[in-house]
């Protein structure tokens, strides 16, 4: 029973499989070749992002529909939108160059093109292999006698004519229903092992892929050696510095406590002074490891606590349906804050709005800040933007700054994650 099931759910599953092929894949090939054909017209400039999209939307539903029914996994290859890609017409015209350099494109338009040939085919056949099986028996209960009528028909390689030729038809038919019990499994497996020659990474882009997680990886761990400096060299200068003076204050006082209380009683007004110092600059220090707000409430509220300690007016907009993993929560909640604070110094902004959503199609992670401040800003190696985006990195995410001279300046972070 369990081989009959899974026969009849392989045909139903090729039978849906190919009649997507015919409908959307003929439909995506054609808009996209019409498309990047009228580039030299000008108009295609504007029509082939949209259209690469939707072959990448249908090639990442295939990618889904194999790991779900199949257990193939196929990766994603697609490069990552480079952050120098801005807005507007301009940007238009990146995305769309940017589209056509990418060598998962072109691997995605070969496969809707054997998709709609040998897939259709593959895909379809355990559905056929399983109707004509049954179709023969369907001869022998009667259908027979209808071909009789019209000189005989052929059944596959046997003539039905009467009823014994119909009985050799409704053999074949069980050796079919047979056949499609063994193989329609094997089948389905068969397109999507095609479709994952097709869609998967090649061999040139999982060495980039490698050699962008090495570089990834080396920032990583520059930054978390600078941040271990910065923190020894915040407790040296800082908090350690005033517990040493506060013990050495309260050394003072104990020895003048008997000879002059007025004296001791002043300096542990002092010490008190100095421990609520201390506290606080430890407290800040905390919060600059790992706000306590970012881990109770998620980064939305966390950056929205970040809002009302700025100098500026910030506007705060966040749209999340649930967290993201920690380590990535903390990346992006000091993305937002190190951009934040840039645009308080240095913009000289009298206003900044900081939207945060999350894309769930896409899986992306969006965070824009914009303030009305001077502009000029860039990503120059040494940067603090350009640090930002090293961070990033680590998630695979990107950065894009549009800052023209005079402003505004809007600093626009993307990282891909799923939502708990």
């Amino acid at each position: 029973m369990r081989r009959v099931r899974e026969s009849l759910l392989a045909a139903v599953q090729g039978l849906v499989v190919s009649i997507g092929t015919l409908a959307v894949s003929i439909t995506l090939f054609v808009l996209a070749v019409v498309s990047i054909s009228f580039i030299l017209l000008g108009v295609g400039v504007f029509t082939t992002p949209p259209a690469l999209a939707a072959v990448r939307l249908w090639a990442d539903q295939r990618r889904v529909t194999a790991h779900r029914w199949a257990g193939i996994r196929i990766p994603s290859a697609y490069r990552p939108l480079p952050p120098e890609v801005r807005g507007g017409v301009v940007g238009q015209v990146e995305r769309c160059i940017h589209l056509l350099k990418d060598p998962a494109t072109w691997r995605d338009l070969q496969w809707l093109l054997v998709d709609m040939t040998a897939g259709f085919v593959t895909a379809l056949l355990p559905a056929a292999l399983l109707s004509y099986g049954v179709l023969g028996f369907v001869v022998v209960a009667g259908l027979w006698r209808v071909w009789s009528d019209w000189g005989g028909n052929w059944f596959g390689f046997v003539h039905v004519t009467d009823q014994a030729s119909a009985a050799g038809a409704a053999a074949l038919g069980a050796a079919l229903i047979a056949l499609s019990l063994v193989v329609n499994p094997a089948l389905l497996r068969a397109h999507f092992r095609m479709c994952a020659a097709l869609l998967s990474p090649t061999k040139a882009s999982l060495a980039q892929r490698v050699e962008h997680l090495t570089a990834t990886r080396h920032d990583a761990v520059d930054s978390s050696a600078a941040e271990l400096r910065r923190i020894e060299r915040d407790l040296h200068d800082g908090a350690q510095a005033r517990l040493v003076a506060m013990g050495m204050s309260l050394g003072t006082i104990e020895a003048l406590l008997e000879k002059d209380p007025a004296q001791a009683k002043a300096l542990l007004a002092t010490a008190r002074e100095s421990s609520a110092e201390a506290l606080t600059e430890l407290r800040d220090l905390v919060r600059g490891i790992h706000p306590p707000v970012l881990a109770e409430r998620g980064l939305g509220d966390a950056v929205r606590a970040l809002a009302l300690r700025m100098p500026v007016a910030v506007e705060v907009s966040v749209e999340l349906t649930g967290r993201a993993e920690a380590p990535l929560e903390s990346a992006a909640y000091f993305a937002v804050s190190e951009v934040l604070t840039n645009a308080a110094k240095y913009a000289e902004a009298e206003r900044v709005w900081i939207d945060i959503h999350h894309d769930a199609p896409s899986g992306m992670l969006r965070m824009a800040v914009t303030d009305n401040g001077r502009g000029g800003a860039s990503l120059s190696p040494d940067g603090g933007l350009a640090g930002v985006e090293r961070r990033l990195g680590t998630f695979d995410g990107i950065l894009a700054v549009s800052s023209p001279p005079g402003g505004p300046t809007m600093v626009t972070m993307e990282i891909p994650c799923r939502l708990n």
